[in-house]
């Protein structure tokens, strides 16, 4: 049975924005590591678990997950790879140094960078409605920051400056995978593209690290493992095929705007878990990502016909 072209547009939305509720779970899980180990090693060992999983899932029911044309591993593994060791190591830095709410206040600028380059690379639409729910979920992203504190992270001894620095790279890596995902995922198919970029990212987030005088550190307990394994579960997995799935179904730039429930759902477990406190301009910002991101559903849902690619 095949979906009719609006539930094909209105599924792919739903599992954009399960993709980034999946992802707001990352602040508050790597600011419970942050105790645990190194900041630096938690994004390495994360991805490694993940494509660990990928890979015996692939020998034991797919093994054509492991075979790719040039193109595939030199877009995919080297090219995807390379923005998951950006956004790795850089979200630490935005979480460590500028709270949940910061880093995804600074990480979701992104839609406006995924609209424009959409626009610019994949010729997708760039209608005026779409630039207006971005920029709505930008401001209220931003505003989510206001006032906000960032106890917990404090172990992770990251600067502000850094945390901006790291949030804006993040930012960055993710409207590149976004339109790659795009691009990649209706070709190779989705669980192919998540462990091709997985393997890529594993090898040159070590290579970075061991470059930079930090190789990754072991996790030291039994608690830091089930941490990892929670991030790798839910935020490298789960997140991912949810996202790559509505890559299938939706463009770029409404998939993104979809994924920013991720900042609802990070400052909203900052909160029960950390004392990550809001002001009432982060409330109202809060509110904005919410409504841009319903919006954003009515107007998919409604479609008869996709857009032109």
């Amino acid at each position: 049975m095949t979906e009719s072209k609006s539930t094909h547009r209105v599924v792919g939305y739903l599992m954009a924005l399960g993709a980034g509720a999946t992802w707001g779970t990352t602040g508050p899980l790597s600011t419970g590591l942050y105790d645990l180990m190194p900041a630096t090693s938690i994004g390495f060992w994360r991805v490694l678990i993940g494509t660990v999983a990928l890979a015996i899932w692939g020998i034991l029911f797919r093994r054509d997950l492991f075979r790719s044309d040039r193109r595939g591993w030199l877009l995919v593994g080297l090219g995807g790879g390379a923005m998951v060791a950006l956004f790795e190591i850089a979200y630490q830095f935005a979480i460590g140094g500028v709270g949940v709410a910061g880093a995804a206040a600074l990480l979701y600028t992104a839609p406006v960078i995924v609209a424009v380059l959409a626009r610019m690379i994949l010729k997708e639409a760039l209608t005026p409605t779409r630039v207006a729910l971005a920029v709505i979920v930008m401001v209220g992203v931003a505003l989510t920051v206001t006032g906000g504190s960032n106890a917990g992270a404090e172990a992770a001894r990251m600067g502000v400056s850094a945390g901006i620095a790291g949030g804006l790279l993040s930012a960055l890596s993710y409207a590149l995978t976004s339109l790659m995902g795009r691009y990649a995922a209706p070709r190779y198919g989705v669980v192919k593209v998540l462990f091709l970029e997985a393997i890529g990212g594993v090898v040159l987030i070590w290579i970075a690290l061991a470059v930079w005088g930090r190789p990754p550190q072991l996790p030291p307990s039994p608690a830091a493992w089930r941490g990892l394994l929670g991030l790798a579960a839910g935020s490298v997995i789960a997140a991912n095929l949810l996202f790559f799935g509505a890559m299938k179904r939706i463009e770029a730039a409404p998939a993104s705007v979809a994924a920013t429930i991720e900042p609802v759902v990070g400052a909203l477990l900052a909160l029960l878990l950390f004392s990550q406190r809001l002001t009432v301009l982060g409330w109202l910002g809060l509110l904005m990502v919410v409504g841009g991101v319903g919006a954003g559903y009515l107007l998919e849902g409604l479609k008869k016909d996709p857009e032109p690619a």
